[in-house]
């Protein structure tokens, strides 16, 4: 399951650029696109249809390789980083990666003008996107292990209009959880983790009341025991009016997780705190109860 990021204006990145190829792969490939050097053609006295059919192929193919080969070299911008071809070992060209949950979006697009090459051991500066520690934290935030949102209640069932009922989540399933991302050149690893810090309810009527007033309950509410029934419930909901035709009521859990990431060069900070909502369709009934003089 993924969070929803609770500040809307925030997404994990669309695409950035990291170290995918070296000089010799580069120099490599372009040697093998490059259509063979051919001796020059001899002025024929004669010769017949196919030969000539043979040698305007020849032509084609020559100038598709040609035109593959000026299409990489394009990207790889060998006109600036030339003399880098021969530098195995010295540096990496740095290349656009999309984020595969937003390959089709237009932002994606951004990483796909150019390589770069940056020199071994140098933090890249003219590089537009480039892979940072942040950047990795930002991405696990997709990969975060949410499970579903589940709540448990006392009462159980069907509930009682002017009975309280505790709402808590378990805190034995409901733990921090972290995913690790990270590069083998440069070395480097993020992870990021969230935190379970607060439950929040809405009963899903205007007739009903939430414990706390304001809904959200601290610390993933309580489990209800044996001699608590006089107790306010510290998370929880006194619905006041049945049901009736209508049902059920629909009452919304959202568990709110806050999350952070840390990094081996000892960078860390904040994320936006996400959520993960369910519902549970209450159903309400009326106790009638007798009155004798």
């Amino acid at each position: 399951m993924k969070l929803t990021p609770q500040n809307s204006n925030w997404e994990p990145p669309a695409c950035w650029y990291e170290p995918k190829t070296s000089p010799k792969e580069v120099k490599e490939t372009i040697e093998s696109l490059e259509p063979p050097k051919r001796k020059p053609k001899k002025e024929k006295e004669s010769g017949t249809i196919f030969d000539d059919l043979e040698d305007s192929n020849q032509d084609i193919a020559d100038a598709v390789s040609k035109q593959a080969a000026n299409a990489y070299k394009d990207y790889y911008q060998i006109d600036k980083y030339k003399k880098h071809l021969d530098e195995e070992g010295k540096g990496m060209f740095w290349e656009g990666v999309k984020n595969p949950d937003r390959k089709d979006d237009p932002e994606a697009d951004k990483c796909s003008q150019h390589a770069y090459w940056v020199p071994e051991g140098e933090k890249p500066k003219d590089v537009p996107l480039a892979v940072s520690p942040k950047v990795l934290a930002e991405y696990a935030y997709e990969r975060l292990p949410i499970p579903r949102t589940e709540i448990s209640m006392n009462p159980e069932g069907r509930q009682t209009v002017n009975l309280d009922t505790w709402v808590w989540a378990d805190k034995a399933k409901f733990k921090p959880v972290s995913v690790t991302a990270s590069l083998d050149n440069p070395e480097l690893s993020v992870t990021t983790t969230a935190t379970p810090v607060s439950l929040t309810l809405e009963p899903g009527t205007e007739n009903a009341r939430v414990f706390p007033a304001s809904g959200k309950c601290t610390d993933l509410g309580e489990p209800y025991k044996r001699g608590k029934k006089d107790r306010t419930p510290p998370c929880g909901v006194r619905y006041l009016r049945a049901t009736g035709e209508s049902g059920s009521y629909p009452l919304k859990a959202t568990l709110t997780w806050k999350v952070s990431w840390t990094s081996t060069d000892g960078d860390g900070e904040s994320l936006p705190s996400g959520s993960f909502s369910t519902t549970r369709d209450v159903t309400v009934k009326e106790i009638q109860s007798i009155v004798r003089d």
